[in-house]
């Protein structure tokens, strides 16, 4: 019986590293392909051209956290802005955000990555900051203040938190700010 179990669960475990490295280079092109999209969305255009991306590690409350900065041009070289990969915690897991910004700051634009938020309320983040939704993000400048939801009673850049949903919109407006900040210093050292 002992000799049966283990067998099966070696055919079973070859099976799935067999299959397991089957589809990582598709899912790696596919992965590759939805970040080129998200950057093109993110920074308002099709006719751009990426930089290599740079990787920064920041420590944010004593945790490192990664960064991912793909730096834009268009076809003449004149400097776009940059498209930021930036991850926080939300209310179920890991929020992975994609923000545009042009050179001064402002923002162009944002696409949801990954998260692990509540179907029908945190999963919303996706349109509730849009131009155009209820907690409109696009056209604002950090450098003006923080983005924060409006019922923390801060002053300046504050926004409508998403509908039951207020953990999740302080976790998005976390990563965006985080990805400012990472932004802004890069260009300090250019």
């Amino acid at each position: 019986m002992v000799l049966v179990l283990v067998g099966v669960s070696l055919i079973i475990g070859g099976l799935l590293a067999y299959i397991n490295h089957l589809t990582e280079g598709p899912i790696a092109e596919k992965a590759e392909k939805t970040l080129a999209a998200g950057i093109k969305n993110v920074m308002g255009t099709n006719d751009l051209q990426v930089a290599e991306p740079v990787n920064v590690t920041e420590t944010i409350d004593g945790k490192p956290v990664s960064f991912t900065i793909h730096a834009t041009t268009d076809k003449s070289g004149k400097t776009l802005g940059a498209a930021v990969e930036s991850v926080t915690g939300g209310f179920g897991g890991d929020l992975k955000v994609l923000v545009g910004f042009n050179p001064e700051g402002q923002i162009l634009g944002y696409t949801i990555l990954q998260h692990a938020e509540t179907p029908g309320l945190g999963a919303k983040a996706g349109d509730w900051f849009q131009k155009g939704g209820k907690g409109n993000i696009i056209g604002k400048n950090p450098a003006d203040g923080d983005l924060h939801v409006s019922k923390d009673d801060k002053t300046g850049n504050a926004v409508d938190a998403i509908t039951a949903s207020t953990i999740t919109s302080r976790a998005f407006l976390k990563a965006i700010n985080q990805a400012y900040a990472v932004y802004i210093k890069s260009n300090k050292k250019r």
